[in-house]
């Protein structure tokens, strides 16, 4: 039992009954106590009665009498009152007691154990559920952490993205600055991302080709371009990236364009669904995802939800 607070009414008057069975007389009990670790100031006066008037006190007032003023010391008789409650239900040798007395010892010491056995149930079931709450609350706190750092991060992107709106002069350092931004969103859910990549001629021939970034997702590689320019994209451009897609087995795509598709690339991509899985994202669904803090990867499963099973490659979510 934990016996850091102070002993509940049915350990203490078990303790009172089952102590003075134990010993044979008066003089045993105080023994019984100094050997617990009860100090001699506590038991003077007791000590002094029975060697003086020991008929005008008996064993259970003595028992009371120190349990009470142990019970009341505190914290600082901790380990006074567990060392009773050990020396108590550890007790063996019944030899101690009056013959008489041995039966009622034994079924007294044995109801205690019972009682400290139910209590350190209790206590530890307790604990297990304050352990359990705990790291409950710890891990709420780390989910809410981790959701105003997301929050936080989603912010900054935002601010990143809605500042390349000004940058009309420079198309170049814009279209360059949008892939880090949505690289970066693709980090921030924990998507794993590469940045863009380019393949040499091994001839010395020069760049032969260059994606603007790869993403692994849901199990599946998936090959991202990304175009900021003025008008809707159109077959050239989609094409461009099929091919990219169709040369690599296992490859999905994904086309994020500043200003949407044209009907001819709409249709382009749906017919090359029967083959390849690609999706095409607008700029606008990424500046409405951020203004809401939506999540991206629930945004990815529908828009290729949308695209495998509906042979839809433009499933525009705006909200």
């Amino acid at each position: 039992m934990d016996a850091s607070y102070h002993y509940p009414p049915d350990v203490f008057n078990l303790l009172v009954d089952t102590i003075p069975k134990l010993n044979k007389s008066k003089r045993d009990v105080l023994i019984f106590f100094r050997g617990a670790g009860v100090s001699e100031s506590t038991m003077e006066d007791l000590t002094h009665r029975v060697n003086t008037d020991k008929d005008s006190i008996d064993k259970y007032e003595i028992a009371r009498t120190i349990i009470k003023r142990i019970n009341e010391i505190g914290d600082p008789a901790i380990r006074l009152r567990r060392e009773l409650i050990k020396r108590v239900v550890e007790y063996e040798d019944y030899s101690t007691c009056w013959p008489n007395d041995q039966l009622k010892a034994k079924g007294l010491v044995g109801e205690l154990r019972r009682v400290i056995d139910v209590k350190d149930s209790f206590t530890r079931m307790s604990q297990e559920r304050e352990h359990e709450r705990k790291l409950r609350q710890s891990a709420e706190e780390a989910k809410t952490s981790e959701r105003i750092f997301k929050s936080q991060q989603i912010e900054e992107l935002k601010s990143d993205l809605f500042a390349l709106f000004s940058q009309n002069d420079q198309p170049q350092k814009r279209g360059k600055s949008l892939e880090s931004v949505l690289n970066a969103l693709f980090a921030v859910y924990e998507v794993l991302v590469k940045g863009d990549f380019k393949r040499i001629d091994p001839e010395g021939a020069g760049i032969i080709e260059q994606v603007d970034g790869v993403i692994e997702f849901s199990g599946s590689t998936y090959l991202v371009e990304m175009k900021w320019v003025k008008e809707p994209i159109g077959v050239d451009n989609i094409s461009q990236h099929l091919v990219r897609i169709f040369n690599r087995p296992d490859t999905r795509g994904i086309f994020i364009a500043s200003n949407g598709y044209t009907k001819p690339a709409i249709t382009t991509c749906r017919e090359a669904l029967g083959q390849k899985t690609i999706v095409l994202v607008s700029l606008q669904e990424i500046v409405m995802l951020l203004e809401r803090q939506g999540c991206l990867v629930k945004f990815l499963q529908e828009k290729i939800r949308a695209a495998t099973l509906n042979k839809n490659p433009y499933l525009e979510i705006l909200n």
